[in-house]
């Protein structure tokens, strides 16, 4: 197994996981063997002669993979070590990508205030960089991390706020997946 095949197996996440409508949307697997899988393929590579930024790929990919299969700390721990190496290779996009994925990382371990520190990180580095390429990802994110603090208000204008973002990319599955946010948020609000 080589670091290209990892990453080509990895694009296939999407197929092994589920937004659970149950759990303010949490991505759960749907083919826990399979992560499972992922995950010890990614530690052998790990244990192989890498450059810095083949770690950084699959620390981040394990980050991912750790959090979806419920081991938040691992999870935590391989983002932390992604956020460094962006920040000393100075990679404004690294940054905000590491910090989304480690602001879901503590979401998941229940520490929705440290959450909302990364996400607001990743916001300040998008407006003072004048990139909005992943700035939807982070008011998404957000949004549910509010959601589940059932801060309803600042949620819904996080997800209104990230629609206008996603309708001007035009992909469909973000888009269904913020109307989906704002359905969950409207049924939370009528359940209370």
């Amino acid at each position: 197994m080589t670091i290209l095949n990892f990453r080509e197996e990895m694009n296939e996440i999407n197929n092994l996981t589920y937004f659970d409508s149950t759990d303010y949307l949490r991505e759960k697997p749907t083919n826990s063997s399979k992560v499972k899988e992922l995950i010890i393929q990614a530690q052998y590579l790990l244990k192989q002669d890498l450059k810095e930024e083949e770690l950084y790929i699959l620390n981040g990919a394990l980050g991912n993979l750790y959090r979806i299969n419920g081991k938040q700390k691992k999870a935590i721990a391989c983002l932390k070590y992604c956020l460094l190496y962006a920040q000393k290779e100075k990679s404004t996009t690294k940054e905000i990508i590491t910090s989304i994925r480690l602001g879901e990382a503590y979401k998941y371990d229940n520490e929705h205030g440290i959450a909302i520190e990364h996400f607001n990180f990743a916001m300040k580095l998008s407006k003072e960089n004048k990139t909005d390429e992943y700035l939807d990802f982070v008011l998404q994110h957000k949004g549910k991390c509010l959601l589940e603090l059932t801060r309803l208000d600042e949620a819904e204008a996080c997800f209104i706020e990230a629609m206008k973002l996603r309708v001007k990319k035009g992909k469909p599955a973000l888009i269904q997946s913020t109307q989906d946010a704002l359905n969950l948020l409207k049924r939370i609000r009528n359940e209370l």
